[in-house]
């Protein structure tokens, strides 16, 4: 039996092994992204969040990308220059200032997730029924795991 095989059947063995392939994965889907897209890997992760849950606060965004505030503030103040988000007024409470997706930030959301998915169905499509039905079981576990504190 590969030592692989043999070190998956414990838990420290497990975890190795999802760490490797989920970081292999995570490398690959980002090589995918569009062409031309000049934006980091964590300014689009910040799209992402404002794209799924709209509006947000600074704090708010710092807290879901586990960074300090002022490490989120240089995100938005580039995303913004950029025309990818905006900054407003918080519905409610004049004195908090809530980051919006702007049409621009949309798109390019949009476009480099089509791209992205688009590569991962091709890959899928090489498995079989079994294997795939093995995945759509696994992706709610491993997103619990990524966002447990």
């Amino acid at each position: 039996m590969p030592t692989v095989q043999r070190a998956a059947r414990t838990d420290a063995g497990l975890a190795a092994e999802l760490r490797l392939s989920v970081m292999r994965l995570r490398r690959r889907l980002a090589n995918e992204r569009e062409p031309g897209n000049e934006l980091s890997i964590a300014s689009m992760s910040v799209l992402g969040y404002l794209f799924r849950h709209g509006d947000l606060t600074v704090g708010e965004l710092a807290g879901l990308e586990r960074v300090q505030p002022p490490s989120m503030t240089r995100h938005i103040n580039a995303l913004e220059e950029g025309g990818y988000v905006a900054r407003k007024a918080h519905a409610t409470d004049g004195r908090v200032v809530v980051v919006e997706l702007t049409d621009r930030g949309r798109e390019r959301v949009l476009a480099d997730r089509r791209r992205r998915d688009e590569w991962l169905s091709r890959q899928l499509r090489d498995l079989t029924a079994e294997e795939r039905d093995v995945l759509r079981a696994a992706a709610p576990l491993l997103q619990r795991l990524a966002e447990e504190a």
